[in-house]
Order: structure tokens, then sequence, then C-alpha cells
């Protein structure tokens, strides 16, 4: 026994028992069992270690590691990830996406469909033709306006970020694939401050006039670039190009991604202010008479972050959303009530291991497989250091541990010697 109790004193500096005993201790000098604190603790404001991610390290946002995992510009279809064209066959084979012929269209007009195929039919059901499918988002909920900017980031971002903060708001930003590559630092200052991240493609093409497959790479690829800069978030949301939607794209994006599509029920045409489209007196009459006209529905108003001349419009507008008593929200938020994503509940929340492609809710990365199947670099610029962060505690009440106090090894030295 004196023996037995050599051999173990020596361990007390640095060995114990983890007994699980995660209960409140009044004795002076004892460290709780969860050593952290509630995110919403004030210390978090002191030292911030940045939002939540799933637990996969992914390549530095605006790196050339980051950047040189996706398309320069407009995506190859046949080069993207098998796994994204297996879920697109799996929906069509299931019937669930609608056999509508792929539009055409001619510079400065609207997309047009083959005889017998009526766009504000409940067969195609063509947003650019205003029909609305119930499944989209067209309106506000009553007194409410749902803030949201298309195309960043951008350049101009800077400005109206710099707004939204001064004004305790955040946003709903659909962003654009390859403007995000070319604005890194302004996509991180609006997903650190809280931005609610959406996908608007990634060359923000007339929809309805791609393929089946073409259609996926473009939300696939901004949906895969968003995924691996937040963190590990899935988006929920995304707004079509030109409104440009039908019920065979709006189906790919939902059964293929788990996407909704977002419209909106009023246009400021402030992407034209740069191009003689309209002028800021022309969209401030506007947004006047919608900001003091009837409160239902709420109102989702079509709004850039392309320039600082629309920037300006929003945020001459914003005192009159105010002083007419709206109540003021990032659209993603209004219309979830929670979060604008799939795998967590806020931009700075946990975060669920989740892959972009619906039906995979396991995988860290829907792309990252596919590419690595076909010898492509890796699209989520990941290595998978995680396990340690998603391994779970052991089940048994005696398990050793040597990270606990000395009081339990103390405990099990009596037990030994009265045994």
């Amino acid at each position: 026994m004196l023996l037995l109790t050599l051999f173990v004193l020596p361990l007390l500096t640095s060995a114990s028992l983890d007994f699980r005993d995660d209960h409140a201790h009044t004795a002076a000098g004892i460290l709780p069992g969860s050593w952290h604190h509630r995110t919403d603790h004030p210390v978090h404001a002191l030292f911030k270690r940045g939002p939540e991610t799933d637990g996969i390290t992914y390549a530095e946002v605006g790196s050339p590691a980051w950047s040189a995992a996706y398309p320069a510009r407009t995506p190859d279809s046949k080069a993207m990830p098998k796994e994204w064209l297996d879920a697109l066959k799996a929906a069509v084979s299931a019937s669930h996406i609608p056999a509508i012929p792929v539009a055409t269209n001619l510079p400065n007009s609207n997309p047009t469909y083959p005889a017998g195929f009526d766009p504000k039919g409940t067969v195609v059901c063509s947003a650019t033709y205003k029909c609305r499918n119930s499944g989209d988002i067209w309106d506000a909920p009553d007194n409410t306006i749902g803030i949201s900017f298309d195309d960043g980031p951008q350049p101009a971002s800077d400005k109206l970020l710099t707004f939204l903060k001064e004004h305790t708001e955040t946003a709903t930003h659909f962003l654009i694939g390859v403007n995000l590559i070319s604005n890194p630092n302004e996509f991180k200052t609006a997903f650190e401050m809280g931005g609610d991240m959406a996908v608007h493609t990634w060359t923000h093409p007339y929809m309805t006039t791609l393929s089946n497959e073409d259609v996926v790479a473009q939300l696939g690829w901004t949906m895969e670039l968003i995924h691996n800069s937040t963190g590990g978030r899935v988006p929920k949301f995304w707004r079509p190009p030109f409104g440009d939607s039908d019920n065979r794209v709006r189906a790919i994006a939902k059964e293929v991604f788990g996407l909704t599509t977002v419209i909106w029920n009023q246009d400021t045409e402030d992407w034209s202010l740069t191009s003689g489209g309209t002028t800021a007196k022309v969209i401030n009459a506007s947004m006047t008479k919608w900001i003091t006209g009837p409160k239902s529905p709420g109102l989702i108003i079509l709004e850039h972050e392309l320039s600082d001349q629309s920037v300006a419009t929003f945020m001459a507008a914003y005192p009159l959303m105010k002083l007419n008593n709206w109540k003021t929200i990032s659209l993603a938020q209004m219309v979830s009530g929670t979060s604008a994503y799939q795998n967590a509940p806020s931009s700075s929340g946990t975060v669920t291991l989740a892959g972009i492609v619906a039906s995979n809710s396991n995988s860290s990365s829907s792309a990252s497989k596919s590419a690595s199947d076909t010898k492509r670099p890796s699209p989520t610029g990941s290595s998978k250091t995680s396990a340690s962060a998603t391994s779970t505690a052991p089940s048994s009440a005696l398990s050793v541990s040597w990270t606990a106090g000395p009081t339990a090894l103390l405990c099990f030295i009596a037990f030994v010697m009265l045994t």
C-alpha cells in the first residue's frame, strides 16, 4: 500500500480523474467545469475571436489560396463538382424540376418562351412577368421594411456599412460571386458586423435563359464561396438577377440547394443612376410615396450597394422610414424570424457542419470532395483540423482525465488506501 501511495502522490500536481461533476463549488480556487463565457457575456466585446465556425479551417478571405479555388468568370457547368450534378439529376428523376423550356432574350428585352408556354400562367409563372409563386417572398409583413441590397460587395459598400452601423441596423446582402472575389474587405466588414449573406449568382445572368446545369453552377459556386468565407454557413435565400426566375429555376434553387427565392414589391431602379436611367430626385419622390403610403403589405424595396449614388438614396430615405414608424429589419431575419442561414442562428452563432447541397447535411463542403475526386484544386481551401473541436466527452463518469483539479485525485488516493 505504501508503494502504491508513493507512486500516486507525484501525480498530484498534474493528473486527475474526470468525474464530470460540473455543479457549482464553494471552495476557493476551484475552476468551473466549463471554462468559457456565454456568447452574450460582456467580456466578448473585449476579447473577440471572430464569428463562430463549423470547426473547419478555411483559406483566409482575400488570400490567393482563397480566390484561386473559384471560377474567374462565367462558370463552366461541365467542371462543377459532381455532387451538385448528382443532386440535380436526382431532383429531375424525382420529377421535382418542371420541364419548362429554356427562355431566350435579346439585349434590353425580357426573356421569352416558345409558343404554348405562357410566362404569366401557372406552369411557367415567371417572376419577370410578375407571376407570384406562393413559395417566393415578395412582400414584408405589415408595418415592416425588409432592408436588403443587391450586387455587392462593392467599394460603395463601405459608406453603406458605416451608415448601417451608426444606426444600429443590419441588412441582407445579395452577393455576386465575382464581386466578392474582387472586394473581400467590404465583404468581411459586412459579415463581421452581423450582416446577412445571401446569393445573387456568380455573374448576374438572366437565369431563365440558362440550362439546368448552368443554373446549378451559378448558384452553387456563389453558395460555396459564401459557405467557405463565413465559417461554413449555408445561405438560405437567393434573389434572381433582374428578378428573372420561373418555376423551373426556383425549383432547382430549392431542390438542389435548399434556397428560397426572394423578389420585391417596389423597385427604385437605382442601379441606373450612373448611366442616366434615373435620378436621385425621381428615386426620392418614389421612396417618399411608398414610405408615407399604406403599410399593408410591408415593403421590400429593390436597392443596390452598387454606387455611391445608390447608397446615398437609401441614406436619404432612412430618416423618413423612422419618422413614419416603420419597423426596419434585415430582410432575411424578417422572413425566417431568426437567421439568413440554413445551419446557423446568425452571423455569429454556433454553426452546424453542413455542405451546400440540400440533401448533404453532414459534409463540411459539398465541393471539396468532388473537387478532389476529379483532381481539381479544392474550392474549399480547407484542411479538416476540427476533430478535437467536434469530439464528444467520454460517457464514463470515471474516465481518466489530466485536466481537472487535485481534489478528485485526493479522493482517489483515499479510496486506494482504504481498500
